[in-house]
């Protein structure tokens, strides 16, 4: 049986063959100024020499622990760790990332300041031996935007809005949520829906608390399961179960790809919308057997609920001001899904 101690910091980390970056990982671990954690570190069936370097690690520093997958992948190497944590504090860490010295320290102050019921989190850098896409650098602007305003919550369905490896949560409300005992992938965004549905509040430092590495190989880059339909599909599972009111109208608003995508899943759901878009070209079509019509439209709804799938910053500006002037407020009256 686990003997829970009450200043520990567990930091839960799957390793597959991370064997090029994983010296820089661990030393940035045990460089940290906050010392009493405990780096479960669990070894996903790697063919590099990842398993080697864990354990040299592990001869040198007790407070690092290597293990076995017990099963296969990501879900199961979290949980295979997970089952052997001490620690009244939980993190997750990537094996091929970094933490900038003062990392454990500032979320577990945070964590301490603020108590039970809250998730903290804090700014990312990405990096990179070759340039960074822009896709990268945008992303990393807006999740640091997000730690500036303290408003992940309202762009749940947009991106997810928690970095994997840059929360930390007291044990409790960890389990509370399930922790790593979902099986759904993408798992990082399952997870975060669901500290979302336990209405934890986040509590963001300003500091950059992760250096987030980009390289061919993530498993987000090279996995079936983090492609983007499955993204998309855990959204409207969520959007279903968590802020979908059947006595509201459901509108859609975008038919560009990901549009489509969303309502394809929209149907399988069974929920019934109504689709709407600002291109005078798509009026009157009909797409999936769904009648395309113009978002002026929405004048005539009464209390929607709409879902935006448009990409261009400037359309969404515009959108955002539409549905200002008809008093619908983001994350309870309409919600970006792209």
């Amino acid at each position: 049986m686990v003997k829970i101690k009450s200043d520990l910091i567990s930091i839960i980390m799957p390793v597959k063959n991370a064997g090029k970056f994983l010296h820089e990982c661990l030393q940035s671990i045990k460089d940290q100024t906050e010392a009493n954690w405990e780096l479960i570190a669990v070894n996903d069936h790697s063919t590099d020499d990842s398993k080697y370097i864990l354990q040299h690690f592990a001869q040198n520093d007790a407070r690092i622990k290597v293990l076995e997958n017990k099963g296969s992948g990501i879900i199961s190497a979290l949980q295979t760790g997970y089952q052997a944590a001490n620690g009244n504090f939980i993190h997750r860490m990537d094996a091929d990332d970094v933490m900038p010295i003062i990392k454990l320290k500032v979320l577990k102050q945070l964590l301490l300041e603020n108590g039970k019921g809250n998730l903290i989190t804090g700014k990312v850098s990405y990096f990179a031996d070759e340039q960074l896409s822009e896709g990268f650098m945008n992303y990393e602007t807006w999740l640091n935007e997000l730690c500036e305003s303290n408003s992940h919550w309202n762009e749940i369905y947009k991106e997810c809005v928690i970095p994997s490896p840059c929360w930390m949560i007291y044990r409790e409300d960890f389990e509370r949520c399930g922790g790593f005992n979902g099986d759904t992938y993408p798992e990082d965004y399952d997870l975060v829906f669901r500290f979302y549905q336990s209405n934890y509040k986040v509590i963001a430092s300003k500091d950059t608390l992760h250096l987030w590495r980009d390289h061919g190989a993530r498993a987000s880059r090279t996995l079936q399961q983090y492609q983007e339909n499955g993204f998309f599909k855990l959204k409207v599972k969520y959007f279903k179960d968590l802020d979908y009111d059947k006595n509201r109208p459901l509108i859609l608003w975008g038919a560009g790809k990901k549009g489509k995508t969303v309502a394809k899943l929209l149907q399988e759901e069974q929920l019934p919308f109504e689709w709407v878009s600002n291109n005078p070209n798509k009026h009157g079509k009909e797409i999936y057997n769904q009648l395309m019509a113009s978002f002026k439209s929405i004048l005539k709804k009464d209390n929607p609920q709409v879902l935006i799938n448009v990409a261009q910053k400037k359309a969404k500006e515009e959108i955002i001001g539409f549905l200002t002037n008809l008093n619908l407020t983001e994350a309870k009256d309409y919600w970006f899904f792209s």
